[in-house]
């Protein structure tokens, strides 16, 4: 007579598998819900503010959950909003809702990779401060033009830094801010420019001669300070402060001055 079989163990209640099934559908179902409350809160409040301002400034107050014994007349009802929602620039939603502003800034990081490469082709790597501006960036060549006192004459200039810059203004896509500025309170000799005309004159010498060089006239700025924006030096002579001062320094960037961005209500809160 052979052996008897070893008694099977008991097997969980059929329930139970059906009550595993259903607890991880329910996780799941609330996983999603999170995640679309997460997702579609920026997006209605947006929308919200957009209905607001077409109708007005009123919007649909929100109301109660109705009870019994109350009626129609008791739902949410149109009424002027206290606290209007403001409508997003369209061209600020995504499928995700509300843009970053780290995705705002996006391009902005792919132009500081681009003035990077370009800076690093062109030699002028070390010769610049690059700057991360909101939503733009600027990039500081370090040698400027200086000039002899009073005068439109050069005193000193890095012919090779020039050279390159240049170059980089050809080639690329870039535009420059050409800054003129004077030492503190100086004027030519005959008394006839003060320091905001020399600082003018200065940097529309620079200009025009950027512009015989080859460079685009649509990527240059010229602006001047006069006196306004001077150099400090530490543990250096007056006489070579104002020398620091009399000067035109290049600012590269991306965006022009002349760039509308997106247009928004002056008289409106």
């Amino acid at each position: 007579m052979g052996n008897k079989c070893p008694p099977c163990p008991a097997c969980p209640p059929k329930w139970i598998v059906t009550f595993s099934d259903m607890t991880t559908l329910l996780l799941t179902f609330f996983i999603l819900l999170l995640s679309f409350a997460k997702t579609e809160t920026s997006k209605s409040e947006a929308v919200m503010g957009s209905v607001q301002d077409a109708f007005g400034g009123n919007v649909l107050r929100q109301g109660e959950v109705m009870e019994r014994g109350k009626s129609m007349d008791d739902a949410p009802t149109m009424i002027e909003g206290k606290e209007p929602v403001k409508p997003f620039p369209i061209e600020f939603l995504t499928s995700e809702g509300l843009l970053e502003k780290r995705e705002i800034n996006r391009a902005s990081e792919e132009d500081m990779k681009l003035m990077k490469r370009d800076l690093s082709d062109m030699a002028l790597s070390e010769h610049a401060d690059l700057y991360e501006m909101p939503e733009s960036i600027k990039v500081r060549i370090r040698e400027a033009i200086y000039f002899k006192k009073g005068t439109l004459e050069v005193e000193d200039i890095s012919i090779e830094v020039f050279e390159k810059l240049l170059k980089l203004l050809a080639q690329k896509q870039w535009i420059v801010f050409i800054e003129g500025h004077a030492s503190v309170g100086e004027s030519s000799p005959d008394g006839k420019l003060d320091a905001i005309a020399l600082s003018s004159l200065r940097a529309a010498e620079v200009s025009r001669k950027l512009i015989q060089k080859g460079v685009p006239p649509n990527k240059i700025s010229t602006v001047f300070y006069g006196d306004s924006r001077p150099l400090k030096g530490e543990g250096i002579s007056a006489a070579a402060v104002d020398a620091k001062n009399r000067r035109v320094e290049f600012i590269l960037g991306k965006v022009d001055l002349r760039f509308e961005g997106h247009k928004v209500n002056a008289t409106g809160n």
